[in-house]
């Protein structure tokens, strides 16, 4: 197995070709910094560019969260918001647009960027411990239409956006928002477990067929032209709310 690590995440290849890529700050819920997003995109490249990799799983290092979303206590200037703001459509962008499969496991606080980024994904297992929110809606940010509607259908996806109400596991799961459900320690093992099944198929096979779903869907276009948008809101909006 390769690996490495930083201070925000750390990422391992084994020797199925499956990538664990874990968000890695759970003193702070994992929320996501300027520079956790960057560290992101860099690994993402990585795990991209490697013929060896045939799945990806986003995680993290702690079960009772996989990301509380942007990290709100982080000290910006006008610019430094709309550059991080930036970061999170090229994030989603690049995990959407992803040309392996791949598979979040959403543990614990799944919320906001959070949310976004493992919607993003093909396939979703939930810890039973799940709280799920998209708070777009009450922050005033104009995101998650692109990954949800494609994901679990118009009405769902306006429930879910409109209200910013948490949902637990089983509420996912009814909806088809998450694939399967597990003991929350045990979530991102029945991820990996799920990896295992799809990296011995054929690569090519796999890759075209993904390739194929997305043309027909276009949940890439979409996921694009909504990430305009919300940067745009981040520089002429009032913004994520700022540290005290």
């Amino acid at each position: 197995m390769s690996d490495s690590s930083s201070e925000l995440t750390s990422y391992a290849v084994d020797e199925q070709g499956i990538a664990l890529l874990r968000l890695e700050r759970p003193d702070a819920r994992n929320a996501m910094s300027t520079q956790m997003l960057a560290e992101l995109l860099e690994r993402l490249a990585v795990a991209r560019d490697d013929d060896a990799v045939r799945v990806l799983v986003l995680s993290s290092g702690d079960h009772m969260g996989f990301s509380a979303g942007a990290d709100v206590r982080e000290t910006l200037d006008d610019e430094g918001r709309v550059r991080r703001m930036q970061l999170f459509a090229e994030v989603y962008d690049e995990v959407v647009a992803f040309p392996k499969p791949t598979i979040a496991v959403c543990h614990g606080d799944v919320v906001g960027g959070g949310a976004e980024v493992a919607v993003g994904c093909d396939m979703r297992v939930a810890g039973a411990n799940l709280r799920m929110r998209f708070p777009g809606a009450a922050l005033g940010v104009p995101v998650g239409p692109a990954r949800l509607v494609t994901l679990c259908g118009l009405a769902a996806a306006k429930y879910l956006l409109l209200s910013s109400r948490t949902i637990g596991a089983d509420e996912a799961l009814r909806i088809g928002l998450v694939n399967r459900v597990a003991p929350a320690a045990g979530a991102e093992q029945a991820a990996l477990e799920l990896a295992a099944g799809i990296a011995t198929h054929p690569p090519e096979a796999v890759a075209r067929l993904k390739q194929m779903l997305h043309q027909w869907d276009d949940v890439v276009g979409r996921s694009k032209v909504e990430g305009v948008g919300q940067v745009e809101w981040a520089r002429t909006g009032p913004g994520l709310p700022q540290p005290d």
